[in-house]
């Protein structure tokens, strides 16, 4: 028998995510008669009878928005599953006002995200780059007194914040001889020691890390959060790695404090993103940018899939999401 459930996908198809869309595709056949056409304008020909007909709706990076019209032109959808992380930029509050299901595979793509940042936290303990960048310079053995300065054993790892990243990010660093210490106003002391970190307030958070890594999503009030005093209470050497939103810190700030060498910085977030051409952190050898790449990519995908295609057969099912995504929680969430 055929699924009686019809879903429609909404989505950038083309590479290299036309590699996801058909992994979806073929993950989601079991459980769901799939729409043929990949919907990336809702107000194309075509989109409106795919969109009447719809019961799920499977979104992804590069989906148009589900604004309120979109809602009342889909009289059947009863759930969005979003196969990748925040649904805050592309779903309206009419998706919510119906009664609407969603989901997101934001757990998912947590995973890579904190294993990048455990890679660059411990490379930053063992300072990697600073290392790197002076035996190119000297090409001797001389280049390892910069990182004879540093290591691992008993330092200090600040998390800024107990997102889905940042808990995956203190559970991945258990293992190690590391110190580490979480800072988030809604989560209970008692469940920060339960993760594995020290409870600290935000001052302390920053006066105590060797290295500080920030996980807050980006929100009205969460603009800017990491500001110039933050910034001047981190120890001299001390690293700043942000695979979160470039906006959270204050970028002038920032920049000043890197540019006077006094600290260092794993960047695959900035502000702007991609920042200009001649900004002066492209040249600093106490600085890694990297082009936002620790989020999935290649065979990471695989997991998105995976998960959105699990959703759909809870849906299909009748069976509650495993990764609801309420409007309560988006007002705090990514």
């Amino acid at each position: 028998m055929s699924p009686e459930v019809r879903a429609v996908l909404a989505m950038d198809p083309r590479p290299p995510r036309d590699v996801l869309v058909a992994d979806l595709r073929e993950r989601l056949r079991p459980h769901a008669q799939v729409h043929e056409e990949v919907l990336t304008d809702f107000a194309a020909p075509g989109a409106r009878a795919a969109l009447a007909g719809a019961d799920v709706l499977v979104t992804g990076w590069g989906s148009p928005r589900v604004s309120a019209e979109v809602v009342a032109a889909a009289p059947r959808l009863r759930a969005v599953v979003h196969a990748a992380g925040t649904v805050r930029h592309h779903l309206s509050p009419a998706v919510w006002d119906r009664g609407i299901a969603v989901s997101s595979a934001a757990a998912a793509n947590a995973v890579p995200v904190a294993e990048y940042t455990l890679a660059v936290v411990l490379l930053a303990g063992k300072r990697v780059l600073e290392s790197a960048h002076e035996y190119a310079r000297v090409r001797s053995r001389a280049a390892t007194a910069v990182s004879d300065a540093g290591g691992n054993h008993g330092a200090t790892v600040g998390v800024l914040s107990a997102s889905l990243v940042g808990r995956r990010v203190v559970e991945l660093l258990r293992p190690f001889d590391l110190r580490v210490l979480l800072h988030d106003p809604y989560v209970a002391d008692a469940d920060v020691r339960a993760l594995g970190a020290e409870p600290v307030g935000l001052a302390e958070l920053f006066g105590r890390s060797d290295v500080l890594t920030v996980h807050t999503p980006l929100l009205p009030e969460t603009t800017g959060l990491v500001d110039a005093g933050l910034l001047a209470r981190l120890r001299d050497g001390a690293t700043l790695v942000n695979t979160a939103r470039g906006p959270v810190v204050d970028a002038d700030a920032l920049t000043a404090e890197l540019l006077s060498g006094r600290l260092h910085a794993v960047l695959d977030v900035t502000d702007p993103e991609p920042l200009p051409p001649q900004h002066p952190l492209w040249g600093l050898p106490n600085v890694l940018l990297t082009p936002h790449v620790a989020g999935s990519a290649g065979n990471e995908l695989q997991r998105l899939t995976a998960s959105a295609a699990a959703e759909v057969e809870r849906f299909a099912a009748g069976r509650p999401f495993a990764h609801p995504v309420t409007r309560t929680a988006l007002e705090r969430s990514a």
